[in-house]
């Protein structure tokens, strides 16, 4: 059974910093890629980065402009996402993602299991 456990939310004051874990439990996956999602109250899930199995394709969205950087420890079965500069506007619950194709996709419907959230707000 596969299971995601994001960590590492908070309250933080604009310009500060964050990183965020997510835990893996993965049973017989391998080749796997994950991503970063975000949702803020009254808006619609956002892609926020995405990494492949050997960190060979990593991509952000257009947003992160540099501040943000995704990274994974596949021996420890886990993937950071280090968030430098925060503005008030990163405010949001901030999911992890699996895709067990490895296809590092922009979408959620490209994902196909989810971690439960962590809340991250930015205050100014």
């Amino acid at each position: 059974q596969v299971q995601l456990v994001e960590s590492g939310g908070g309250l933080v004051q604009a310009g500060g910093s964050l990183r965020l874990s997510c835990a893996v439990s993965v049973g017989t996956l391998s080749m796997y890629a994950m991503g970063w999602f975000r949702q803020a109250p009254g808006k619609e899930r956002e892609f926020v980065a995405g990494i492949s199995w050997r960190a060979g394709r990593i991509y952000y969205a257009d947003f992160v402009k540099g501040r943000f950087t995704i990274s994974r420890d596949n021996a420890k079965t886990t993937v950071y996402l280090q968030m430098n500069s925060l503005e008030p506007e990163d405010t949001a619950v901030y999911y992890c993602a699996l895709d067990r194709f490895g296809n590092t996709g922009r979408a959620p419907d490209d994902y196909d299991y989810w971690g439960q959230g962590t809340q991250v707000t930015v205050s100014s």
